[in-house]
């Protein structure tokens, strides 16, 4: 029985075409509430990003004219990272379009059951990752490609910030693992442990870190550790993985994935798909919610910290532009996952094999 019923209801959104979402995925708070933005560098993005795509080698020339555009992957961060300067905001979108990428060779390695490739590829990752300059011409293309990204985010802020970016995302490469290690010995994991691994596969860290250099402004640990500040910046992330949980719940049963919170919910819990649905949807409504009481008490913090000082008046401006964006994300992984063609299963040919990918391993 089909998870959603694809007859639909429509919102304008900012192109002024009419986009579908399932009754089962609509959110009209978000329609409401949460205006899309997207920033004006986007259309020149497209380009950019396709043009990147190719010189890595990261798609082959065919499904990057054929699909490239249609997946999206510069509209979502384009929705997101309001502010950011053009260059920036163009190294953010190849980074985000590589992840998709790694996150597809991940998928392939376990599907052909190809873990020396992975494990290689985990390696070499985190290689790069603390020396990105030695990998820039790496023969796996993902590794390059990777590196690349690296050292162009690197030149945005600060070496404090560049270390904080590489520590969270060693732990991203870790979490990459252990669900390889999952789906290759059959494992589901319970509810609080996939909640702890998706915060990490996601990324939720990395997406925040980027907040500061689009804000040009590096923001002290006070903040950061700030509860309010954290409530917020964790409900706009962990709505962002849950609503792709509950719109991936069909691709990823169709594809013998065992990490969604749906998957996790049946298997654990004992919930029929209808209930473990309506359970991701709860959570995801939950996620609106925290952010709409923190939303209000970042801004204080930031309305205290405009002292007339420059420099409390640059934090609070650097504030203003995080906790906005931290808004922007609902709206932009809303439409994303309505628009990109990342989801939409019905249309491919195997639903268990997205027509964009290169089905093999690409570490030589």
């Amino acid at each position: 029985m089909p998870a959603y019923s694809h007859s639909t209801s429509r919102t304008r959104v900012q192109s002024q075409t009419q986009t579908a979402v399932p009754p089962a995925l609509a959110l009209p708070v978000i329609e409401e509430a949460f205006p899309r933005n997207l920033h004006p560098y986007w259309p020149k993005l497209q380009e950019t990003t396709r043009s990147w795509l190719l010189h890595k080698r990261l798609m082959p020339a065919d499904k990057v004219e054929k699909y490239a555009d249609g997946l999206c992957y510069t509209d979502l961060m384009a929705g997101y990272y309001i502010g950011a300067p053009d260059e920036l905001l163009s190294a953010i979108c190849d980074y985000s379009a590589w992840f998709f990428v790694w996150d597809d060779r991940h998928d392939r390695d376990v599907i052909h059951g190809r873990p020396e490739a992975w494990r290689r590829l985990a390696v070499q990752l985190h290689a790069a990752l603390d020396a990105p300059q030695l990998h820039l011409h790496h023969k796996d293309p993902l590794v390059a490609a990777f590196a690349d990204s690296i050292v162009r985010l690197n030149g945005s802020l600060t070496p404090s910030w560049n270390a904080r970016f590489a520590r969270h995302f060693h732990v991203v490469i870790d979490a990459y693992d252990q669900e390889f290690h999952n789906r290759t010995t059959g494992t589901v994991p319970t509810v609080e442990e996939y909640i702890e691994l998706r915060r990490n596969t996601f990324a939720h860290w990395i997406w925040l870190d980027l907040l500061e250099p689009t804000a040009q402004f590096e923001l002290p640990e006070k903040v950061l550790e700030n509860a309010e500040y954290q409530r917020a910046a964790l409900a706009c992330q962990d709505f962002a993985a849950w609503y792709n949980d509950l719109c991936s719940l069909p691709k990823e049963l169709a594809g013998d994935e065992l990490h969604n919170l749906g998957i996790s919910l049946i298997h654990h819990e004992g919930l029929s798909l209808e209930e473990a649905v309506e359970e991701v949807r709860k959570r995801v409504q939950e996620c609106i919610s925290e952010f709409l009481a923190a939303e209000p008490e970042v801004l204080r913090i930031a309305d205290e910290a405009a002292d007339g000082t420059l420099a409390g008046d640059s934090l609070a401006t650097a504030l203003r532009s995080c906790v906005s964006n931290m808004r922007n994300w609902f709206s932009s992984v809303y439409w994303f996952h309505h628009e990109s063609g990342r989801y939409q299963v019905d249309t491919w040919d195997d639903r268990a094999t997205p027509p964009y990918i290169s089905d093999q391993d690409g570490g030589e």
